[in-house]
Formats: C-alpha cells, sequence, structure tokens
C-alpha cells in the first residue's frame, strides 16, 4: 500500500477530516483532524480510524500504525 491509498480508506469513514498519511510498504504515520472526535477520549478516537483501516490490518497490507487524532480546535497554530 502506499500512503495515498490508506488516506482514501480513511476518507470513506472521515470525510470532513483533513488527512496526512506518511509511510511506504506496510508501515504508516497518520494524522487524522476532525470533528467526529469531539467528545471521545484518545483510544475510543483509535478504535475509530483502526476500524476503516481494520481490513488490510487484518489482510496484513497494513502492519503498523502510528496515529495522532485531533479535533480541528486541538490543533495549535504551528500545526495549521
Amino acid at each position: 500500500m502506499n500512503p495515498e491509498d490508506v488516506k482514501q480508506l480513511l476518507k470513506t469513514v472521515f470525510t470532513d477530516a483533513d488527512i496526512i498519511v506518511l509511510g511506504e510498504g506496510r508501515n504508516f504515520d497518520i494524522k487524522v483532524v476532525s470533528a467526529a472526535f469531539e467528545g471521545l477520549r484518545p483510544v475510543q478516537r483509535q478504535q475509530k480510524v483502526y476500524a476503516a483501516l481494520n481490513d488490510k490490518i487484518a489482510a496484513g497490507d497494513i502492519h503498523a500504525v502510528n496515529m495522532v487524532t485531533v479535533t480541528p480546535q486541538e490543533v495549535t497554530p504551528q500545526e495549521q
């Protein structure tokens, strides 16, 4: 898989999100900025991301994921 493939998978669930995916092969760094994370604990946010990727993880197409999940209000000015 490539980063664009992973991004497109995430876009099917997080249609309003800003998504950045870096990496190659089966290891990816993901940042999702979405209002869908409002009121959720960090582990709940990660579960939403993993749910979108679960089929690819189970198939072995994705091995490792590092992720940052934030709401638009949690983005710092230097990150914009």
